[in-house]
């Protein structure tokens, strides 16, 4: 098979598994009450119907990413799609909360696996000149599956049961590992015959996993000390990967990688300062505009629709320009408008919010597709799974690290109740608190980007590598 096909097939591959999964990962969360009430259980233990999946997903993408540089990017990637496959078919037989939160767990492992091996194998078939182009595309499919998430698991969870969410995967699931096996040809594994660190491995599982729980339970008490608990094991995991001579992650790509180093953190703020914005402007618009979840959410969508469009062409773009200015400015658009969120108040037209939310998908294109393409043109071959992971941890980190802010500002400006009628005031000050501490976020995160140094484009990787 030639070097074209390979390519197109590898692209087609991670393109639908660059939809599946994060369509997976928004439209449970529409299908949460329907479990509720079929397995009759609490609110604490639904929520584990989708912290399951986040948190196993986050703990396991870096050291997916690096078990797939040394044992074949294309055998974790059909690997991990044969067990989010299985496991959506499991999840859909479940016959308790607890089966379907166990299972989920695993399914988010096959998720990482995804994760950390699509973009990498991207990276390893097309040249630099043509990476920014495709990752663009990548990073398009994901928000496209992420909009089209609640939408349709609303349609399905509505007409054929929550049950439904799940199978619709099975088939997808089995049409792209039909197409690993008999359509891409060859392996991508630059780190071969290098020990996977398993110690280095179990310890940054417990870490990562205690710090991220502390940080999506900040509210309460004893969040500080899980935090503390994964703080302290990270600090030894630094200690362990100073010592061995193949770490599970090597320290020169902190050390002395700065465009790695700034662009992860650039993906960390960034994804902080906005992924809780979708939560707060719909409770916005159903409360204090009055519109009904279905119109909130067609408002919302325009938001991903426009990054959707936009990112392949800003990808396109950072293959010819420097792609610390494009995803700058990016950063740059986003602040602007997060300022301009928390001015928002009960006479806000629809309209304003319709504009500032086409502006921010503009934002968010020129900064994704570019940045991305940036982490994985700064590292060697052998380290592309392990980058890969880590862009994909960034984003998780982020996420959750931006809904632990609005938890803590409605919990002090609120407190743990239902928000009722008589609280829409106290409302919008949580409102305006919280997108102005996302626009301080996002401030910082135009010095994290600018900070990073020139990047090369992909022309001149390209020439470099000639």
């Amino acid at each position: 098979m030639s070097d074209k096909e390979t390519r197109k097939y590898a692209l087609i591959i991670a393109t639908m598994s660059s939809f599946l999964t994060p369509f997976m990962g928004s439209s449970i969360n529409i299908a949460l009450p329907a479990i509720q009430k079929n397995f009759s259980i609490d609110a604490v233990l639904l929520s584990w119907v989708a912290t399951a999946y986040l948190l196993t997903s986050s703990v396991t993408l870096i050291p997916l990413g690096r078990l797939a540089d040394i044992y074949g990017r294309k055998r974790i990637f059909a690997t991990g799609t044969a067990i989010f496959t299985v496991t959506s078919l499991l999840a859909a037989l479940a016959d308790s909360a607890v089966t379907l939160i166990v299972v989920r767990g695993i399914q988010g492992v096959g998720a990482a696996m995804i994760f950390a091996t699509g973009i990498a194998i991207l990276t390893s078939v097309y040249p630099p000149e043509k990476r920014g182009h495709v990752l663009g595309i990548n990073v398009a499919v994901v928000y496209t599956g992420l909009s089209a998430g609640p939408f349709l698991g609303g349609l399905l969870t509505q007409y054929l049961g929550w049950r439904s969410i799940f199978l619709v995967n099975v088939p997808v699931g089995v049409a792209i590992i039909f197409m690993i096996l008999t359509r891409l040809k060859g392996e991508w594994a630059d780190a071969s015959g290098e020990p996977f660190d398993i110690p280095g491995f179990l310890l940054y599982s417990m870490s990562l996993g205690l710090f991220m729980y502390g940080l999506s339970n900040l509210h309460s008490y004893w969040a500080a000390g899980f935090i503390l608990a994964g703080m302290t094991g990270a600090a030894a995991l630094v200690r362990r990967m100073k010592r061995v001579p193949h770490p599970l992650v090597d320290l020169n790509l902190f050390q002395h990688n700065r465009v790695f180093v700034f662009s992860n953190l650039a993906a960390l703020i960034h994804y902080s300062a906005t992924f809780a914005m979708a939560f707060l402007l719909s409770l916005y618009l159903q409360y204090i505009k009055g519109l009904s979840p279905q119109s909130a959410g067609l408002i919302l969508v325009c938001q991903p629709v426009v990054m959707a469009v936009l990112s392949p062409l800003a990808g396109w773009i950072s293959d010819r320009a420097d792609s610390r200015c494009i995803a700058s400015s990016g950063m740059t658009v986003t602040f602007v408008c997060l300022v301009f969120f928390a001015f928002l108040d009960e006479n806000s037209s629809v309209i304003c919010i319709l504009i500032l939310l086409s502006i921010t998908g503009l934002g968010f294109a020129l900064f994704s597709s570019p940045n991305t393409n940036a982490i994985m043109g700064s590292v060697a071959k052998k380290f592309y799974g392990l980058a890969s992971g880590a862009a994909g941890t960034m984003r998780l980190l982020g996420m959750m690290a931006s809904m632990a802010v609005v938890t803590v500002v409605l919990s002090v400006i609120i407190g743990r109740i239902e928000i009722t009628p008589s609280l829409f005031p106290q409302f919008l000050v949580s409102l305006r608190v919280a997108f102005m501490v996302f626009a301080v976020f996002c401030f910082c995160g135009i010095f994290a980007s600018l900070a990073r140094g020139k990047v090369y484009t992909g022309k001149e990787r390209g020439s470099q590598r000639q």
